[in-house]
């Protein structure tokens, strides 16, 4: 505040000043006319302050834009890196082997479970067995 009113009292004119340049108007209305003045020049300092501090609070936005955009790009190379690395090491290489492995033997078990299912269900089918014993012979 003091800074503004040193400025103030640089700028604006004393009533001794305008008295000389308007020698018909009353102190009344010379006091208003510099009032008035000097509220316009406050208010314009005012806006001046308030559009430095915007434009010094863009820039750290900038900044936070540039900031936060350099970290996503390094956190994408990072991911990049991971999944190149990891899907050629040789842990992934094995695992990858291991897991066709293990498919393919479980494709051979089940394979073996039907047939033994449907052994099972033609040795306890009543009508297959009534064929077989009569075939044998009983």
């Amino acid at each position: 505040m003091t800074k503004l009113w040193n400025y103030l009292k640089q700028k604006s004119k004393t009533l001794h000043e305008l008295a000389k340049e308007f020698p018909n108007k009353t102190y009344r209305e010379l006091e208003k006319y510099r009032n008035a003045d000097r509220n316009e020049e406050a208010q314009r300092i005012y806006i001046q302050q308030e559009n430095e501090e915007l434009k010094a609070d863009q820039g750290k936005e900038i900044d936070y834009h540039r900031y936060w955009k350099k970290r996503a790009q390094e956190a994408e190379t990072e991911t990049i890196l991971i999944k190149g690395i990891g899907m050629n090491s040789p842990e992934m290489k094995a695992a990858k082997q291991k897991i066709e492995e293990l498919q393919h033997e479980l494709d051979r078990i089940k394979k073996e479970n039907n047939k033994l299912y449907n052994k099972i269900a033609n040795l306890t089918d009543p009508v297959n067995t009534l064929k077989k014993a009569r075939e044998s012979g009983l």
